[in-house]
């Protein structure tokens, strides 16, 4: 057996050369976790940062890691879910109108699918005329400039459309 001042336990070694430890892990220890070990302080020679700055910086990094993850697993969510019953109205408005433009578009068509349709269609858009009728152009006039530069001859001009424009005052 061993002697409990050692810092080995005399075993017969097998294939391993490395020393064991003096004394085994202690009962109270057995069947715990390890999260224990988070409230227990460590070995500075065992520590991932010896310094203290650097231990409060790299805490630091972990909090806004573990806020940018909570942020993109539940705060974004949840603004997108709230921001659906909005988008789903102006979705519903917006088929709607569709619906109706399509109901409109149905009816045109099978309105021009009758004979009088076919017809009046062939008038409007390829200026068809049936036997005995005869077509007439008409273009409106267009619109006059009113607009004019100043002096003679222009003026008088500018005079004749004020007066053609003037309504008659009555007397």
């Amino acid at each position: 057996m061993a002697d409990p001042k050692t810092s080995t336990i005399t075993r017969p070694r097998r294939t391993s050369s490395v020393a064991r430890p003096a004394r085994p892990r202690r009962a109270s220890d057995a069947g715990r976790s390890r999260v224990g070990d988070l409230t227990r302080p460590i070995a500075i020679d065992r520590r991932i940062v010896r310094r203290r700055r650097s231990t409060v910086l790299l805490g630091m990094v972990a909090i806004a890691i573990a806020g940018a993850l909570a942020a993109a697993l539940f705060v974004l969510p949840v603004q997108t879910y709230f921001a659906q019953d909005e988008t789903i109205v102006r979705r519903q408005a917006q088929l709607g109108e569709l619906d109706a433009v399509n109901a409109d578009l149905a009816a045109e068509v099978a309105r021009l699918r009758t004979d009088d349709g076919i017809r009046e269609a062939a008038r409007e858009e390829l200026g068809y005329v049936e036997a005995g009728e005869a077509r007439l152009s008409l273009v409106s006039p267009g619109s006059l400039p009113t607009l004019l530069p100043d002096g003679w001859p222009y003026n008088v001009v500018t005079d004749v459309l004020a007066l053609r424009g003037a309504t008659p005052s009555a007397p």
